[in-house]
């Protein structure tokens, strides 16, 4: 069996799949596959976050066949560790001189490139595994979505926890009505955000490691400042802040349990039932960077036998008033909010449910979780699974890419949860309640939050 796909062949005999998008058969792309076949795979970023994936990828029965990274000096491990990838540095070039050689794509570069360099592979045809969040903004995520389904590529966002048993066991007490009705929920993460903070003016010399314009990707062109950069998270053009980074796993678990994404699923209404509202309160609101702490209050609609929900998100619980309490209260213990050690890593995320016959405490990434009060659930056992496993996150991946099952976080789940989340940051930018109608992806109340939603791209980045 040719295990490359011939495209010149493929192009021939297939239509096109909205603009400039390919029609593929089913989810193994234009070519079956085994389930020993060694995939072809492409990484873009390889020198963060992507430093991880270099070494896990080639141990799940894949070849690492091109590497893509602007940051030479950050990338340079990467590339010596696996030395017959070929190198590149525009991913636009590497998916159009590769393009026969590449099966899938894993991505992991800053927020404001995730949409662009997902669709530019799913347009040929790749299956895209993307770190979260999905996207900077709403209306990318939603693109991405559809551009999946058409496609018929398999798809998976970076929210590993998903694919842990503690996640999808708790999914299922949640579901099976264990812990009974739940109508309030807490998720935090104590980082916080940068605050206020003055933009950049003078320009720096770029560093000739550095491929600045590509690294600007979709963004509006600025000169170069190594401000822009160290700490680009919590730049609003850039980064998404902890909502993006963090509350992808901490309320992810609520999202999913509490059949949130069911509402993004229904017809069209402009009823007031359909809509997410979205209140917040911030240390200040500011254009251009992410508050210092921020407090947002989502409330939801009831979906069918589950009960109106409020889900409170709390950013540097420590600095924001009040919030730190009284999760420790609901927990019945205090939490180590301090930033180092372990210890840290357990508590200084999480989400807590809340309902009427007990609650269930998630870790940051819903790799453990407790019953709660310990001493009623201390010998419970539960209802029998109902929930697929996964052997890990990226192997489930790779399972729907030779054309198994849809991974758990696969885009048609991964762009309601983005959508949910990244609303926060719209929110935190007008400083004022917005009501969000998440079938006609429009913030009702608010023009400047509407517009929010979207992204203006720079000439030769567009979806």
């Amino acid at each position: 069996m040719n295990s490359i796909l011939n495209r010149r062949a493929f192009l021939s005999n297939t239509a096109v799949c909205g603009a400039g998008l390919l029609i593929l058969q089913n989810s193994s792309s234009a070519r079956s596959y085994q389930a020993n076949d060694k995939f072809n795979i492409a990484l873009i970023g390889v020198g963060g976050r992507g430093r991880w994936f270099v070494g896990a990828i080639p141990k799940l029965n894949t070849n690492v066949v091109a590497m893509c990274d602007v940051n030479e000096r950050k990338a340079s491990l990467s590339f010596e560790e696996i030395p017959k990838a070929k190198k590149y540095f525009d991913f636009r070039k590497m998916l159009e001189q590769m393009d026969k050689q590449i099966d899938a794509v894993v991505i992991a570069i800053p927020d404001h490139t995730h949409a662009v360099a997902s669709a530019a592979a799913m347009k040929m045809g790749k299956h895209v595994f993307c770190e979260k969040p999905l996207t900077r903004t709403v209306s990318e995520a939603r693109s991405l979505r559809r551009m999946a389904a058409k496609c018929k590529v398999a798809t998976q966002m970076g929210n590993q926890g998903t694919s842990s048993e503690a996640f999808r066991r708790a999914v299922e007490l949640i579901q099976a009505g264990v812990i009974g009705d739940i109508r309030e929920v807490h998720a935090w993460n104590t980082g916080g955000g940068p605050g206020d903070r003055p933009i950049p003016a003078d320009e720096h010399p770029v560093p000739d490691y550095l491929h600045w314009d590509l690294w600007l990707g979709p963004a509006k062109y600025r000169p170069y400042n190594s401000r822009w950069l160290s700490g680009w998270h919590g730049w609003r053009d850039f980064g998404t802040g902890n909502l993006g980074n963090w509350a992808s796993h901490t309320m992810n678990l609520p999202f999913k349990a509490l059949r949130l994404d069911t509402l993004w699923n229904q017809k069209s209404d402009s009823s007031a039932k359909n809509l997410v509202r979205l209140n917040p309160e911030v240390s200040g609101v500011h254009k251009h960077s992410l508050p210092k702490w921020e407090i947002i209050r989502y409330d939801f609609p009831a979906r069918g036998d589950m009960p109106p929900v409020r889900i409170n998100w709390y950013n540097g619980p420590g600095q924001a008033p009040g919030p730190r309490k009284m999760i420790e209260q609901h927990l019945g213990r205090p939490l180590d909010w301090g930033d180092a050690g372990e210890k840290r890593w357990a508590d200084h995320a999480g989400c807590l449910l809340i309902g009427s016959n007990g609650m269930i405490h998630s870790t940051g990434h819903n790799m453990s979780f407790s019953l709660l009060p310990e001493d009623k659930f201390r010998d419970f056992e539960g209802p029998t699974r109902s929930l697929p496993r996964a052997r890990g996150h990226e192997r489930e991946w790779l399972s729907a890419c030779r054309g198994g099952p849809p991974a758990m976080s696969n885009f048609d789940y991964a762009d309601p949860l983005a959508e949910f989340v990244l609303l926060g940051n719209v929110a935190t930018l007008v400083g004022e309640t917005i009501e969000f109608d998440p079938v006609a992806m429009k913030i009702v109340n608010n023009t400047e939050a509407d517009r929010a939603l979207r992204h203006e791209y720079r000439q030769g980045w567009s979806l």
